[in-house]
């Protein structure tokens, strides 16, 4: 089985962590408010693996949660 299939037998809910492209559609942000977010000193929500970026799903709920965005 293919990795990509595998993404795609567990729902965004459920994972752990979020690319880019699943956290925009996850989250209804747009990728460039997400990309701005995650770029910011104190922003505890994301994992960077070298460029990459992956978004932990709980803390980025939490920070919605807390947060008001004009």
């Amino acid at each position: 089985m293919k990795y990509e299939h595998k993404l795609g037998l567990v729902p965004l809910w459920h994972r752990l962590a979020l690319t880019l492209e699943e956290a925009t559609a996850y989250s209804g942000l747009g990728k460039n408010k997400l990309i701005e977010l995650s770029e910011q000193p104190d922003c505890d929500f994301v994992i960077w693996t070298g460029r990459k970026r992956l978004f932990k799903r709980e803390k980025l709920d939490e920070y919605i949660d807390n947060t008001t965005f004009l």
